[in-house]
């Protein structure tokens, strides 16, 4: 029997793959329409090691150059995978037994002292800036974009998340705001030349650090944005806004009472926060193996269940929820198109392993966004239910509205 029969005869059954195993036989799988695509596994451990846990494996040997593509990219490939998966979990022989061993782990893996998750940020955050520039838009904003049209570039589409966050924390003129997880500053420089406002940075990443404060120099804001190279636990003071875009996949859950008791002793009491994060949409789970050896470390994606248990139990009182599906997919899109535009530059600051590292992040992301209900939630909080409006009417952009609809690709 071929090796990856077990997975792949059940799960393809749309669309045209072959696989060549590392003796030159083909397998055929699917109904044979569409793009043929063929890929290569170069040695019997590859094979097993698909079969027993294809989750951190397909990665590694993509990796590695120990499976390659003969027809079609890698992208093909993984587009293919994840239709047919669609928002159903992933069967394979050893599965019961890894997810068991991966959820017994996950208190683990999640837990977060200050010196781990600065280890964390920097290991993700701390690599060269001609790898940031290749694909994020000019501002660095490195979360999810707000398509208004699907005419949106990039460059629209962050101006267009900035907007929408604003809209939500109702700044007024002389506001303090505190930025936890402030990137490369492009937030909290928004903030405060659109609306007047004070902001504080927090980072744990010394290459974001020297970069936002380079940003507030240029800006000649340096009287009204700052910056810090401090965990969040570590900071004090009173903050009539706090925002927090892309962190809290970064808490980890063992901390997340300890970050919403934060939030609330940092806020004040005619304050409003707002939580900008990543979700998983089927309840808790556990980091994507391949996703937490390589890219985060430390790193958690949460359900909104949690998430909202957590605010309950701080004190704060959740005073608005949206759900934002799919602008990650195209966020993540135009990520990967200029990715491969710069792949040679890419390439010359690394190598060819970590371009395919790289490469591989960015398309299993997208493909999670566009195919199994990953999504982005935006949390309003406060400390009493009468400081934002009983509407959402304040919340509409300045920009026209033309909502449209994803469609895959």
């Amino acid at each position: 029997m071929p090796i990856l029969d077990p997975i792949l005869k059940p799960l393809i059954r749309s669309g045209s793959l072959s696989v060549i195993d590392w003796k030159g036989r083909e397998v055929c799988y699917g109904d044979g329409i569409g793009v043929p695509i063929t890929i290569r596994i170069h040695d019997r451990v590859t094979g097993y090691r698909l079969l027993l846990d294809p989750q951190l494996e397909t990665g590694e040997a993509y990796m590695s150059g120990r499976l390659t593509m003969e027809k079609g990219t890698i992208f093909d490939f993984l587009d293919l995978i994840f239709r047919n998966i669609g928002l159903r979990s992933l069967n394979y022989p050893m599965r019961g037994l890894t997810e068991s061993v991966r959820s017994i782990m996950r208190l683990v893996h999640q837990y977060n002292p200050i010196w781990r998750s600065r280890y964390n940020a920097q290991h993700h955050y701390d690599l060269s800036d001609d790898l940031y520039e290749s694909f994020l838009d000019s501002d660095r904003q490195y979360s999810c974009g707000y398509f208004i049209s699907n005419q949106d570039s990039l460059e629209i589409a962050q101006q267009q998340k900035k907007s929408h966050i604003a809209s939500k924390l109702l700044l007024r003129k002389g506001h303090k705001v505190l930025d936890i997880g402030s990137g490369w500053g492009g937030l909290a420089l928004y903030l405060s030349s659109t609306f007047q406002t004070d902001v504080t940075g927090l980072t744990l990443s010394t290459e974001q650090f020297s970069a936002s404060n380079r940003r507030v120099s240029e800006a000649n804001l340096e009287e009204h944005v700052r910056f810090k190279l401090l965990d969040y636990r570590q900071e004090e003071g009173c903050y009539d806004r706090i925002v927090s875009v892309g962190m809290f996949e970064h808490v980890g859950v063992t901390q997340y009472g300890i970050f919403f008791r934060k939030i609330r002793s940092l806020l004040r009491d005619e304050g409003v926060a707002l939580l900008h994060s990543i979700a998983r949409p089927d309840g808790p789970g556990h980091t994507n193996p391949w996703i937490k050896r390589h890219i985060f470390p430390g790193g958690y994606i949460p359900s909104l269940s949690e998430t909202i248990a957590a605010i309950e139990a701080s004190g704060l009182l959740v005073t608005d929820v949206e759900i934002i599906r799919l602008h990650y997919a195209e966020t993540l899109r135009h990520w990967r198109e200029r990715f491969w535009r710069n792949a040679e530059k890419i390439r010359k600051v690394y190598d060819d392993r970590f371009f395919r590292m790289w490469e591989f992040y960015l398309i299993t992301s997208e493909l999670a966004f566009r195919y199994q209900g990953m999504m982005v939630f935006q949390i309003q909080l406060a400390k009493r239910h009468d400081v934002v409006p009983i509407t959402r009417d304040y919340m509409n952009l300045s920009q026209s509205n033309h909502p449209f609809a994803f469609t895959s690709r």
